[in-house]
């Protein structure tokens, strides 16, 4: 909410509010110029802030020294826009988007634009800082790593590996993400995640089970040729703003409506040609209700389903109970609108579907995502250009990190944690895995996930008895996470309390610094921001791009990747851990990272990305179409940028990447595909296989199960393999080695030979078998309003997951709709981002938006005696509550409010301000949203729930 305006004109100095606090009262420019280090050798930077005021031009002073110019990308969302680096003796002078780029053509959002500052920013941690008696303290590296690594080991003695959690990020590249993992193993613990877990979780699981790969199957840019946009739960406009030129590119080009499904009004709906209000949590119903037109209008691709789709018929009986009236019972929407939605997608096809977290952050996230792939299965616009699932993914290299295994119940790869799985990788390492298997408290945990980062917490503090895992967790590191982005914190608050160690490992110290109401046991580590170290990241659309490092580590930071080998290091596994990689000094080898992660992750093909390659890409950006993906001439002739994955095979097989998944119209050596054979040849007598369709110049005219090396015997195809990878692959298990294990990557090489897909080529299966609601049900949220559809769609029994007791039915059974009659739901801003630690310390974005909200209904606002801009306590029905500003706006409707997420350092009405080391204290602080969500996880995933809990809202 920006400040007010009455007739164009701020009601107050804006810059100044934003720095109200920091000595306890407002300052003037000048003063908030010398703290923020823009005085002095900074100030001709800060002139340019002109707050509303109009000066005179003056010509610039010549600069001293070469401009070196340096391409990274930007640090914040997944759309993966190049930043141009201008950069003097050292120090980042200027910045300028990426105009060759064809994923951000020359654009950049608020947050782009200002990642220059993220990088100098004077409000980052700056040296190794740990807290005693209450008090901040330097100490220095060597000091911090022994201490906190004498107190891990002291801990692995006598409660075991799985006493300390690693909780990784989002934000590492590629190869710092790797290196967590593999620490992760060589340490003997899965109790690893990061922040995928409680954004898109819910989306690669639904997804993976549903057609293969749990991925955006298309691109930004592919969007230019669809014929239409349903957009469902998400708001790009703010969360991924960049992206929306690729989606109003197909709007105005093609005349494509777009379709924006929403309880919000966003800025993204106000594009839309047909906006849907409906209900918070009833995704599944609405799906169902558009598909009952559908099916009775037979609007379904009928050949498409024959040929390449399993378990629709077990859809369409769900399907029949979601009659207009049953949907506007649950749903809000009215039938007459879902026809006309309906009709709208029948009669523009090719037309992409596109979801974000407002479809994933529910106790049914995985049955919202299987759900908007059975609209796009029924209608038969998977597997095509324009068509697809485009899941804008939230952090700059989220996928990357997931791809690479930051998560407690895979490997890299998404491997899995059996035996066959640990093996693989041990081969890729040169390490025995009686080695590693040494390393954990058992082969049992092992083979078994770890627990989700959404319920860390629970690990600390449920009865040690209750736990499926020797102790309660008594260590905790935050590598690049902001806690303020999950739910529940005053439980997570007890939680850091009772721990024996904390450790942050951020370029700034994060909410974690001031909400563990601890006096010591506390340690902030400096790690350097993207921009000061070099390497991959994988944009959502697959693409991985190269960044160089812009400028050096500043202060007394250091790379993720040096501190990971500093503590291996100190566990005293370095050696082994590293021995194909060559260190420096301190400092892994970014490349040869990459060499061994090409090496080893063969099932989703991160395997043709060398480093030379990617290098190759990001320096020729203009010779790439800005639509295909596909370059036209030049160096990089005919391969995808970014070599979106799978690039299969070796680098030296020259494989262009595959642009859109499962699109039969290409040669798989040329980035065609089709479904993946992952679930069997059959079900229940059913085939599972692809009935006659394949891609392009595949010489098996027909399905065929995944690629193994007594298929390509009984093929005769075997003949095909070198010397070198038959030897490969006799030395992993012969006949039985599959396209997943063979190190050679010569069955890979072979079956694309021959145009098949190394993967297999089967049915995607709407009806997943091994997940509690095999078709995707609506279920009621726990905390509802609607008590009257609780008999009705009730939620899950309580069970066990990831090690713990996880409650469901008991929660839902409570009516808490009386006290808390609001459904509440939360989001993200176009100024800020995750936790909001770095934007909020941006003095450019600071001064955009300075203050926590709430959106309020002016029905509910006007009921409870609410004034726009008024100060009201929002309490949820655990017993918590904020304090912010209340914005009353029709965005909301009726019965709904809506909270952003990227706030913190207000504690429940409290201001924590001075429990930040000196001079790190973000600019803008305000209450954190999910200190008042509620309880609430994912049947399969545990994502957390943040999209429809309660609460009630009163003047403060």
């Amino acid at each position: 909410m920006l400040t007010r305006k009455t007739n164009g004109v701020a009601t107050g100095p804006r810059l100044s509010k934003a720095l109200n606090g920091l000595a306890g009262s407002a300052i003037d420019r000048r003063t908030f110029l010398k703290r923020s280090g823009l005085a002095a050798g900074g100030l001709a930077a800060a002139g340019a802030l002109t707050f509303g005021k109009v000066k005179k031009a003056s010509a610039a002073a010549p600069a001293s020294g070469a401009v070196q110019i340096k391409k990274s990308v930007c640090t914040h969302c997944s759309v993966g826009c190049t930043v141009i680096a201008e950069v003097q003796n050292g120090v980042w002078t200027g910045q300028e988007p990426g105009w060759d780029s064809p994923l951000n053509l020359g654009a950049h959002c608020a947050k782009g634009a200002s990642v220059r500052e993220h990088a100098h920013g004077e409000r980052r941690l700056k040296h190794p800082t740990k807290l005693v008696d209450g008090k901040w303290q330097k100490v220095s590296w060597e000091e911090a790593i022994n201490e906190i690594g004498d107190k891990m080991l002291e801990i692995r003695d006598s409660s075991g590996p799985d006493s300390v959690y690693w909780l990784g990020s989002a934000k590492h590249n590629n190869e710092q993400a790797y290196l967590f993992r593999k620490f992760a193993a060589f340490w003997g613990t899965n109790n690893v995640d990061h922040q995928a877990r409680i954004c898109h979780s819910t989306t690669v699981a639904g997804v993976a089970n549903t057609w293969g790969y749990g991925a955006m199957t298309n691109s930004y840019n592919d969007i230019h040729n669809s014929r239409g946009i349903f957009l469902i739960g998400g708001n790009p406009a703010e969360a991924h703003p960049v992206s929306l030129q690729h989606i109003l590119k197909a709007k105005e080009q093609n005349n494509a409506p777009m379709i924006v499904l929403d309880p919000r009004f966003t800025r993204t709906a106000a594009h839309a040609d047909e906006y849907v209000r409906f209900r918070p949590g009833t995704d599944v119903a609405l799906v169902w209700g558009i598909l009952w037109h559908v099916f009775e209008n037979s609007w379904e691709d009928k050949e498409f389903i024959r040929q390449r789709v399993w378990g629709m018929d077990q859809i369409r009986a769900e399907v029949a109970k979601w009659t207009p009236e049953e949907t506007e019972r649950v749903t809000g929407v009215p039938g007459s609108q879902l026809r006309r939605v309906a009709r709208t997608l029948a009669n523009n096809r090719p037309f992409t579907i596109i979801w974000c977290m407002g479809g994933t952050q529910h106790t049914n996230g995985n049955n919202n995502t299987r759900a908007y792939c059975a609209l796009g299965l029924a209608l038969g616009v998977i597997g095509t250009s324009g068509g697809g699932t485009n899941i804008f993914r939230g952090h700059d290299n989220v996928q990357g990190a997931t791809d690479l295994g930051v998560l407690c119940h895979t490997l890299p790869g998404y491997y899995g944690l059996k035996a066959g799985s640990w093996k693989h990788w041990a081969r890729v390492w040169d390490v025995d895995y009686e080695y590693l298997k040494s390393h954990f408290a058992s082969k049992d945990l092992m083979e078994s996930s770890g627990v989700p980062v959404s319920r860390w917490f629970d690990l600390a503090l449920e009865a040690k008895e209750d736990l499926d895992q020797p102790d309660n967790l008594r260590a905790m590191v935050f590598w690049g996470h902001a806690p303020n982005s999950q739910t529940r914190l005053p439980d997570m608050q007890k939680a850091m309390k009772k721990l024996d160690l904390l450790v942050v490992i951020d370029p700034f110290p994060t909410m974690t610094a001031v909400m563990h109401d601890r006096t010591d046991g506390v340690y902030l580590l400096p790690a350097t921001t993207q921009f000061e170290t070099y390497g991959s990241a994988t944009a959502s659309n697959r693409s991985l791009q190269w960044r160089e490092a812009v400028i050096d580590p500043l202060f007394d930071s250091k790379t993720d990747q040096e501190i990971v080998y500093l503590l291996a290091q100190k566990f005293g596994f370095a050696d082994e851990m590293f021995k194909k990689i060559t260190v420096n000094g301190t400092v892994p080898s970014i490349e040869d990272t990459l060499r061994e992660i090409n090496s080893g992750m063969w099932t989703i093909g991160y395997t043709g990305q060398s480093p030379e390659r990617l290098k190759l890409h990001m320096q020729n950006q203009a010779t790439f179409d800005k639509t295909t993906l596909q370059a036209k001439g030049g160096p990089a002739d005919g391969d995808f940028y970014g070599l979106p994955w799978p690039c299969w095979g070796t680098a030296e097989m020259n494989h262009p990447g595959t642009p859109n998944l499962y699109d039969t119209s290409k040669p798989v050596a040329e980035g065609g595909l089709c479904f993946r054979a992952r679930f069997g040849v059959e079900r229940d007598g059913d085939n599972l296989l692809a009935e006659g369709s394949y891609p392009v110049g595949s010489e098996i005219k027909d399905g065929y199960p995944e690629f193994t090396m007594a298929m390509l015997q009984e093929l005769g195809w075997d003949s095909d393999l070198t010397a070198e990878e038959r030897a490969t692959i006799e030395g992993i298990a012969g006949e039985k080695t599959n396209w997943k294990t063979d190190l050679s990557g010569g069955i890979q090489r072979v079956a694309i030979k021959h145009g098949c897909a190394p993967f297999g080529n089967a049915k995607a299966r709407v009806v997943v078998w091994n997940f509690p609601d095999p078709v995707p049900l609506h279920r009621e949220p726990l905390y509802t309003s609607r008590r009257d559809l609780v008999a009705d769609y009730p939620t899950y029994e309580d069970r066990r997951m990831y090690r713990l007791p996880i409650l469901y039915k008991s929660i839902q059974e409570k009516d808490f709709s009386q006290d808390y009659p609001i459904i509440l739901t939360s989001g993200r801003l176009v100024e800020y981002e995750g936790g909001g630690d770095e934007t909020r310390s941006n003095p450019w974005l600071a001064e955009l938006q300075q203050d926590m909200f709430v959106e309020i209904n002016p029905v509910n606002a006007n009921d409870a005696g609410i004034r726009d801009g008024q100060m009201v306590w929002v309490h949820g029905p655990e017993g918590s509550k904020v304090k912010v500003k209340a914005m009353v706006t029709e965005r909301v409707g009726n019965g709904v409010a809506f909270m952003p997420f990227h706030f913190g350092g207000h504690w429940q009405g409290e201001d924590l301000r001075g429990k930040y080391p000196v001079g790190s204290d973000p600019y803008v602080l305000g209450e954190a949203c999910n200190t008042m969500q509620t309880y609430g996880y994912d049947s399969v995933t545990n994502m957390q729930e943040t999209k429809a809990t309660l609460c009630r809202i009163e003047p403060a």
